[in-house]
């Protein structure tokens, strides 16, 4: 069996964004979930080798001393922004964890100098488990994307949007996107989560992951025309089958909670994930360390749509 190599070992839920500085700007849930780390580089090979700098630690109590999960670094409005999820502990109430997102910011033009400020609990207008927040901005709208339980819906988490009026506090109330509804959705959880977003063609494209982190994690799709209302959920399509899945074949199981980066020519989009290399795992998945990082170029069909392909092959 073909065992593809990843990037970044150990390194689940993971983001690369390419900054105008030049340089790449990673970040991930490390398995011990107390930190958010920050490495960059000139390129994406490099990556591996550069400096993991811990740009933040959680309390040893409060809201957020817990389970931080699925960090990612944003350069809104003239300043940095980590985006996180945590906990208060690690007890489980009414079958969820009990997950709040939250902000630090950092002024610094590299943020892997200078101090990050804690901005709080990002609130939605709803007090329930949610996490795996992203930005993006559209026509000179900053945008909130994230997964949250909604608590009249069965499953643990759905997709919402809503604008924001600071890089740290929403603007509007939340728009349901999607929930888990299709079989390759609900297999072990019910879950609709990691949205990340990508412009092209004429389209706003929202990736996503659903079911349990083993190897029936998988991705899904949604995409917007660029001129549609992206608050009006009637303008978005979802479709009803997975982009990108477990590939037996080649030992990449659970490709999941993705982001999207752009290669050195600033124009190949390139898909980043994160998937295990083996089914084996002893007890609970969310206490194995083997979600590693991968990126592949994404590639496009004739319609302008993106082509996932399967794990690790272009």
């Amino acid at each position: 069996m073909q065992i593809l190599t990843p990037l970044i070992e150990q390194r689940a839920d993971p983001f690369i964004y390419k900054h105008s500085d030049g340089y790449y700007y990673f970040t991930a849930s490390v398995p011990e979930y107390d930190r958010i780390e920050v490495r960059r580089a000139r390129t994406i090979a490099e990556l591996p080798g550069a400096p993991a700098v811990d740009v933040w630690r959680k309390p040893d109590s409060g809201p957020y001393s817990e389970l931080l999960w699925a960090p990612e670094i944003h350069f809104n409005q003239g300043a940095w922004y980590v985006y996180f999820a945590a906990a208060p502990s690690r007890e489980i109430k009414h079958k969820l964890f009990q997950h709040r997102m939250y902000a630090v910011r950092n002024t610094n033009a590299n943020p892997l100098d200078g101090e990050w400020e804690f901005m709080g609990r990002i609130d939605t207008g709803i007090d329930t488990f949610c996490l795996d927040a992203s930005t993006f901005t559209h026509d000179g709208v900053l945008y909130y994307l994230w997964a949250q339980k909604d608590e009249a819906i069965e499953g643990n988490s759905n997709l919402y949007i809503a604008p924001m009026a600071t890089p740290w506090q929403l603007g509007g109330p939340p728009v349901m996107l999607s929930k888990p509804e299709f079989d390759w959705e609900i297999r072990g959880f019910r879950v609709n989560e990691g949205p990340s977003v990508l412009k092209r063609n004429g389209r706003i494209f929202i990736s996503y992951s659903a079911s349990a982190t083993d190897e029936n994690y998988a991705m899904g799709l949604l995409w917007a025309d660029e001129n549609a209302d992206l608050l009006d959920p009637a303008c978005w399509t979802k479709l009803a089958e997975p982009v990108l899945q477990t590939c037996y074949e080649h030992g990449i199981y659970g490709p999941g909670h993705n982001s999207f980066t752009y290669g050195e020519d600033g124009d190949t989009v390139m898909l980043v994930y994160h998937a295990r290399t083996y089914t084996e795992i002893v007890g609970d998945p969310l206490w194995n360390p083997d979600r590693h990082t991968f990126v592949k170029p994404l590639r496009w069909d004739e319609q302008g749509m993106p082509v996932f392909g399967r794990p690790s092959i272009a």
